[in-house]
């Protein structure tokens, strides 16, 4: 998907023009995947654009960074006021933020001790991340496995380990499908390739929970209060292929892909967006525009 390119990115502590945002090509990060990174949206709302829960995506970088044993250079009062000040300086209405911190160049070698820590921070317009969103997109059970959590530490948003994610993408875009769903070492269902699931089998919704592999996710939180506040039960189980193909709704949820509706899997067919996909995607929008007082405690504006 092309970048959009924005007037500014904030890198180490400055803001640049976002050509002169570069690193060396023998940075410890390009060679190994040893970064951290966040996505952010933000939203236009009647006071202004807003970032949908900037300050749990911030503490999600600094658990993703100390799992990673990378100590952040700046502390997160001041990569708070950075992303909104990028944000104002790029004068977006609406963007995705992409917070991403790495070792840079000084060593090479498997081994990072003595790397310098770099973070950079930029903002761009993104629409709709998944192609059909509206529609429902169509997924497939992929040949590639979830990354263990006895292999690299899942509950880190790391770079290195997202190989895994491409690898399933390319393998279900290039058989036609928009998406790929990836299972656990024990044949459980973890999640996309960048989005967490969620399956309704009659009046509950069910998320698989991180011992499947699956990142913990900050839309997946937000889905799920919402969803509950709906009068709905959910319920973080491991579930199965199979559970996929009997399900009522399906839908997947992510910083960059919100709310997206499931069409088919495997080509078993779920069916149109339902009615419960329907209420948490207008749920949803409600709340990260700033219509929905009762979530107004999720946005920080940009001001």
């Amino acid at each position: 998907m092309a970048l959009t390119e924005s007037e500014y990115i904030w890198m180490d502590g400055a803001r640049v023009p976002w050509r002169e945002a570069q690193v060396h090509v023998l940075s410890h990060g390009l060679h190994y995947g040893t970064g951290v990174f966040e996505g952010i949206r933000a939203y236009p709302t009647a006071d202004g654009p807003a970032l949908l829960r900037l300050d749990e995506h911030l503490d999600r970088l600094f658990r993703s960074a100390k799992m990673l044993r990378m100590t952040l250079p700046h502390g997160k009062e001041e990569l708070r006021a950075a992303t909104l000040e990028l944000v104002r300086a790029n004068g977006h209405r609406s963007c995705y933020v992409r917070q991403l911190a790495h070792l840079g160049y000084g060593v090479m070698g498997v081994d990072p001790t003595g790397a310098p820590v770099h973070v950079s921070i930029a903002s761009w317009e993104w629409g709709a991340y998944l192609d059909g969103a509206d529609r429902g997109v169509r997924l497939m059970t992929s040949s590639w496995r979830r990354n263990d959590p006895s292999v690299v530490p899942t509950a880190a948003k790391a770079t290195g380990p997202y190989l895994n994610s491409a690898l399933a993408k390319l393998e279900a875009r290039d058989a036609g499908f928009d998406e790929a769903v990836l299972l656990s070492t024990d044949g459980y269902v973890s999640e996309c390739s960048g989005e967490n699931i969620f399956v309704r089998r009659g009046d509950v919704l069910y998320t698989p929970p991180s011992s499947a592999g699956a990142l913990e996710g900050i839309t997946q939180d937000s889905v799920t209060a919402l969803a509950t506040d709906l009068g709905l039960t959910v319920r973080r189980e491991n579930l199965l292929r199979s559970d996929l193909y009997a399900a009522d709704e399906m839908f997947l949820c992510g910083t960059a892909a919100e709310v997206t509706p499931v069409r088919s899997v495997d080509n078993r067919e779920i069916g149109e967006p339902g009615p419960v996909t329907g209420k948490i995607r207008d749920a949803f929008t409600a709340a990260v525009t700033g219509a929905d007082e009762r979530y107004r405690h999720w946005l920080t504006y940009v001001g």
